[in-house]
């Protein structure tokens, strides 16, 4: 079974990433991975230059973010959020990465572009979702010894 890196940051991931989606591939293609996934915080804006680097090197591109996800999107008092990493599976998948990803900024933008589990919910049709990192809703509870609300999160 090939592993396969499904949660990586570029110099797209603003105040965040370094690595540079021409390094990245390169590395995939020396490794012989014939997959890699580009989750960059908040955005695709390197998602067209990743699908081209990764194409021309021989690489299938999986394409995704690493969204913030608020209680409720149009709340502007509370800055607070959870990391999810949401990856496309076909290409409904992809379309719905681009509205949650457009309605982040146009509705949900406090601080950060935001998302919420009603917003996501609507657009969930060809999205695998992830836990994120320690920022992610599930990773804070289980750290936080409270497994039930860590079961909940799993199944909204």
């Amino acid at each position: 079974m090939a592993f396969v890196h499904l949660h990586n940051h570029s110099e797209y991931s603003l105040l965040d990433g370094a690595t540079k989606i021409n390094a990245m591939v390169e590395k995939a293609k020396s490794d012989d991975q014939k997959y890699i996934a580009l989750t960059d915080h908040g955005n695709m804006f390197g998602a067209l230059d990743f699908y081209k680097t990764c194409t021309k090197a021989g690489i299938k591109p999986i394409m995704g973010f690493e969204a913030y996800l608020a209680q409720d999107r149009f709340d502007k008092t509370n800055k607070g959020s959870f990391h999810l990493t949401l990856l496309a599976k076909n290409d409904a998948g992809y379309q719905n990465l681009l509205k949650l990803s457009t309605f982040s900024y146009t509705e949900g933008f406090y601080y950060k572009p935001r998302i919420d589990k009603q917003l996501l919910r609507e657009y969930a049709e060809g999205l695998i979702a992830g836990s994120a990192c320690l920022h992610g809703e599930i990773n804070y509870y289980l750290l936080n010894n409270d497994y039930d609300l860590a079961k909940k999160a799993c199944f909204e």
